[in-house]
Formats: C-alpha cells, structure tokens, sequence
C-alpha cells in the first residue's frame, strides 16, 4: 500500500467526498486507513470511569484506501503516487510534481 501514517489526503468517494484529513493508522490485511476527523459514527456509551455521564460520542471508523488520495506537500494537489528506486532506495513520488513525498 502506498498510503503511510501521517499523510495528508482526500476522500474522492463516497459520503464523506470532499474531506481532508492525516492518516492515523494503516490496516494492511485490510486495505483501510483511519483518517482523523473524517468517517464519523454516533455511538452510545454506557458509564466508566472515563465518561462518568455516558452518553453519545463521536468513533471514526477506517475507510478504504482506494477511496482517498494523497495530497503533495510540495505542489498541495492530489495526486497518485508513484515509486522510484534509486541507489537502492525505493521512495514515494508524486506524480504531478515528480517531488519526493
């Protein structure tokens, strides 16, 4: 997967289009991301002694990655990411900019 944690990206898809936020965690096996802020559900919560009141909070769920694309840091466009190999070293391009990500 090119996504990695702390990128920035977009939501291209679905119901959350439009979104920006940074990757907090990557899920391999599974091919999904979790972006801060972004693919927000209502959850009820019974008391504990972190919420003593209980009530309704706020979970991000993960989205699939083929969903979201990178924003460039150099040229802040979205982007698909490309891969160069040199002095074997593999790193992220972008492909607009051809700038190391």
């Amino acid at each position: 997967m090119k996504i990695k944690k702390g990128d920035k990206i977009k939501v291209m898809y679905g119901k959350n289009r439009g979104q920006e936020g940074k990757v907090e965690k990557v899920y391999v096996k599974s091919e999904k991301i979790l972006i801060q802020g972004v693919n927000l559900y209502k959850r009820h919560i019974k008391k504990n002694d972190k919420l003593p009141q209980g009530g309704i909070v706020d979970v991000p769920r993960p989205i699939l990655a083929s969903k979201v694309m990178i924003i460039c840091p150099k040229c802040g466009k979205v982007t698909r990411v490309g891969v160069k190999i040199d002095k074997n070293k593999k790193f992220r391009i972008c492909r607009k900019c051809d700038n190391k990500i």
